[in-house]
């Protein structure tokens, strides 16, 4: 079968201030733009047989940057998962939130006020990048590799399904901005073969906190946060 590289779209204005963008138009902050523009010489050279996104103009952009001259193929079943009444308040705020701790612990109980199921969201965007790589495979050949730009929870969900996890949990599960997330499925299963990888170490050591819980360090973004090292 075909190989898909999951691309997260570059840091947003909304990741920066530490809002939850959701399904609003926000776009890639300059930080963004540059790790987006970074993913073009990770890209290169590789015969990508397809290139498909989100709708949202975030993740459009980063396409734009990281392979320029591509037309990507939009996909509804990438989109963000839709927070509700959520989007667009500061993730300080809503940690404080009855609901936060589900979200954290027992994500497939969760129904954003307002919006969508998490399990919902995991489903669609399965079937989605199953369907892809499907259809990528008989038009292209199982040696064919494609590409889909999406989000944090997105891509965490359907890394979840290639591990065979439950969605409850995928919040132990990384997708930074500008990441790239590798799956190659095949008749009997999926095999995961690199994960949240930004090509640079520098990621990987964690953010000064000020005054910050352990208990907090140990929650998961939603909507996948900034990253570890910016």
């Amino acid at each position: 079968m075909a190989t898909v590289l999951l691309l997260r779209h570059g840091r947003t204005t909304a990741n920066a201030s530490g809002e939850l963008a959701g399904r609003r138009p926000v776009e890639l902050d300059e930080t963004g733009r540059t790790q987006a523009a970074r993913v073009a010489d990770r890209l290169a050279g590789l015969p990508l047989s397809a290139v498909v996104s989100s709708p949202l103009i975030r993740c459009r952009q980063t396409v734009e940057l990281a392979l320029p001259g591509a037309t990507p193929a939009l996909e509804d079943g990438l989109i963000e998962c839709g927070y509700g009444d959520w989007e667009g308040r500061p993730l300080k705020e809503l940690a404080k939130e009855d609901l936060w701790p589900v979200v954290q612990q027992h994500p497939s109980a969760v129904t954003f006020p307002g919006g969508e199921a998490m399990a919902a969201m995991s489903a669609r965007a399965i079937a989605a990048v199953r369907a892809w790589d499907q259809r990528v495979n008989e038009e292209h050949g199982p040696e064919s590799i494609w590409l889909a730009c999406s989000h944090g929870d997105v891509i965490k969900a359907i890394v979840a399904d290639a591990m065979g996890l439950h969605l409850d949990q995928f919040q132990r599960i990384a997708a930074d901005p500008a990441s790239i997330t590798v799956i190659r499925y095949t008749p009997t299963r999926p095999f995961l073969v690199r994960v949240n990888d930004t090509g640079e170490l520098a990621s990987l050591v964690p953010r000064k906190t000020d005054g910050e819980k352990p208990a907090e360090q140990s929650d998961a973004a939603v909507g996948g946060g900034a990253g570890a090292g910016v």
